[in-house]
């Protein structure tokens, strides 16, 4: 059974309340997913296997840990999800890359697939989805369903917000999968948008209406 982790850490909460703010502008909005994603991926890669290696400091030699194994694949959902890239590969340089392109069919709200490309080794990696929000939990869920075909070791979800509906459902079709968020929300709205969560975080994070 997966783990639904809501980080209550004071400084991803303060970036929280400037990235809500309907006065924070693009530049300043994408700075902060960044840095909220870095906070987020140093709880989310907290338990990657580690091996022991002999090394020489200029002391002594020594037995530490090192990551073990090909590790990481990020994988936004396009577009949001690429505003949290920079901030978790800063933390993990090392990590390949995988894109999914989702969008939202205005008319029945539910996720259109229409890209899909994945490292060619991620069935030895951990992959994390990134999406700044988890609203009706759809693209979340299609986009895990793709990345399960190609067999990972694991999968794990990490947003910004959350809302309750979204992560029932996203929790209920994968129960396998850990989701980290910072935030859980009141509700969606009518039209799928989470309340009081932050507007269309595509569309603040690229400045487009």
């Amino acid at each position: 059974m997966g783990k639904v982790v809501i980080t209550n850490h004071p400084l991803i909460q303060h970036k929280l309340t400037l990235l809500r703010d309907k006065n924070t502008g693009s530049k300043e909005f994408r700075a902060l997913v960044q840095e909220i994603a870095m906070l987020m991926c140093y709880e989310a890669t907290r338990d990657l296997p580690l091996q022991e290696v002999e090394i020489e400091t200029p002391v002594a030699m020594a037995k530490t840990k090192v990551i073990s194994g090909k590790t990481l694949a990020f994988v936004p959902i396009l577009r949001a999800g690429t505003g949290m890239l920079g901030g978790v590969l800063e933390l993990v340089p090392s990590a390949k890359v995988g894109h999914i392109g989702m969008y939202r069919d205005p008319e029945t709200v539910k996720p259109v697939p229409y890209y899909c490309k994945l490292p060619s080794d991620i069935s030895q990696r951990e992959v994390i989805v990134l999406d700044p929000m988890l609203a009706t939990g759809g693209s979340a869920i299609d986009a895990i369903t793709q990345i399960k075909t190609y067999n990972p070791k694991s999968i794990k979800f990490m947003g910004i917000i959350a809302a309750p509906e979204g992560l029932e459902a996203l929790t209920t079709a994968h129960p396998d999968v850990d989701v980290y968020c910072a935030a859980l929300d009141e509700k969606l709205n009518e039209h799928s948008y989470i309340v009081p969560g932050l507007g269309d975080a595509g569309d603040r994070i690229f400045g487009t209406k």
